[in-house]
């Protein structure tokens, strides 16, 4: 087992998920060291863009299958490093996954609530789905389960969850030399009888969203009906609605009200159920639009998608682009490189776009702030920092703050070679300084694996 010192993803092969004819370490080996993005030289893109399933939805899909009464059908789903180690960790469980890539689907046979493994040993990679996720469902099984990952993941914090858990009855604890930090051990409550006793617990809030998604999904299966109080805000909180509404398909209503999630004791129900695309990934090319005067589409995206990413194209109608979201569908025209306008953006609740925003805020008219995300400092790399270095190589001028960052437009950036800290969104984002100025080269581009694996042939077919 290896891993990038910066906590890039993992090169253990992914194992046991029959269909899938590859696994992380064969993905990542078909990258080089870095790649230079080619400049448009002023063309603007004019494209049809098909984006992948969100890896939001599929690793909730894949939590609730593993928990549902029969078999479910994943249709659309996303095929990346956090997604394998999930599917990795459901079959070590004991339970059925079947993926088949070339037809798009995941086959899970669910439990219903049970854990067919008395034990198990899982590694997570950099998943911060899988490793928030997992414990909840762990305690539902006998145990012992360790849940451990790269050398990142064990600088991401984890206490909030394990104390919330413990409220209700859990048993688990830190197996490695840090309080608050993985490695994690979750004992279960033995055959008969969930090790979710239930209850009322208080959840932060602050760090991570995922916290109370894993409870709220394995809420169901506990000895008695839960409630969640979620204390000192809630970051990101588009994506507990996004949870609520998985939970809602697969047959389980969550009720809120003033900040109190309840969850009735219930069973979820197997279906088929179909993955709408990344619209964190649509992200990129919807400011490639913007940043060359151009027209992007990106189908299955609308009016009823789900995910709070959609929202990104909000903030490039504020920088001067047209907008237009119909049912079916997502288009953005931009005005053209220069003619982009500076916004100031509370980016909270869509935070995995703020590097999409801040790669191309060079090129507007104006300065750009991005304010309230203070922790994206937490997540695969401290991406207030990495952004603020990175951009700083670029020759830009950038100011970093505690909970955001400002960045002001230039006249010339500067070739160089941007480090990605072996974080996908680092890579994904700076590939679009690339698409306007010569010389901007990617270290270290097999790291998109972790969600988006196709970007760079997407990128190139722009």
């Amino acid at each position: 087992m290896s891993a990038d010192s910066r906590g890039g993803a993992a090169t253990r092969p992914v194992r046991g998920v029959p269909g899938v004819d590859f696994g992380v370490e064969d993905v990542r080996g078909t990258f080089p060291e870095e790649v230079e993005i080619r400049p448009l030289g002023g063309r603007p893109v004019d494209a049809t863009v098909r984006v992948p399933g969100s890896k939001s939805i599929t690793n909730r899909a894949l939590i609730l299958a593993a928990l549902a009464d029969g078999t479910s059908t994943i249709e659309n789903p996303l095929f990346s490093d956090d997604s394998y180690h999930l599917m990795d960790a459901l079959v070590r469980l004991g339970l059925r996954v079947e993926a088949d890539r070339d037809v798009g689907t995941i086959v899970v046979g669910g439990g219903g609530g049970a854990i067919p493994a008395r034990e198990a040993d899982l590694f997570v990679g950099n998943a911060g789905t899988a490793a928030r996720f997992l414990p909840p469902v762990l305690a539902l099984g006998e145990g012992p389960y360790t849940v451990d990952g790269v050398p990142r993941m064990r600088e991401r914090p984890v206490r909030d969850l394990v104390e919330a858990m413990r409220a209700l009855g859990a048993e688990v604890g830190y197996a490695g030399e840090e309080e608050g930090r993985f490695p994690l051990v979750v004992g279960g409550g033995g055959r008969g009888h969930s090790g979710l006793r239930g209850g009322e617990a208080r959840v932060r809030g602050t760090e991570s969203s995922q916290f109370l998604s894993g409870l709220l999904m394995a809420a169901p299966y506990s000895d008695e009906p839960v409630t969640l109080r979620v204390e000192g805000g809630l970051v990101s909180r588009p994506y507990v609605g996004i949870t609520a509404g998985l939970m809602r398909d697969f047959g389980v209503e969550v009720a809120e009200e003033g900040g109190a999630f309840a969850v009735p004791k219930g069973v979820y129900r197997a279906r088929p159920f179909a993955v709408e695309p990344d619209a964190s990934g649509a992200s990129y090319f919807f400011a490639a639009a913007a940043l060359t005067g151009g027209r992007v589409e990106v189908p299955g995206l609308g009016r009823g998608a789900s995910q709070g990413d959609v929202r990104f194209v909000e903030v490039l109608g504020e920088m001067g682009c047209a907008v237009e979201v119909g049912d079916g569908g997502v288009e953005v025209r931009g005005p053209g490189a220069g003619r982009l306008r500076g916004v100031s953006v509370d980016m909270n609740d869509i935070s995995d776009t703020m590097m999409t925003l801040a790669a191309i805020a060079p090129f507007a008219e104006g300065p750009t702030t991005i304010e309230n995300v203070a922790h994206t400092r937490h997540q695969e790399t401290d991406r207030i920092a990495a952004v603020v270095a990175e951009l700083s190589r670029l020759g830009v001028r950038v100011e970093e703050r505690p909970d955001g960052l400002k960045v002001w437009p230039t006249d010339a950036v500067e070739p160089a070679l941007v480090r990605t800290y072996g974080d996908h969104r680092m890579a994904m984002a700076f590939s679009l300084v690339g698409l306007e100025a010569p010389g901007i080269r990617i270290q270290q581009p097999s790291c998109v694996t972790k969600t988006l694996p196709e970007f760079f042939d997407l990128l190139g077919s722009l």
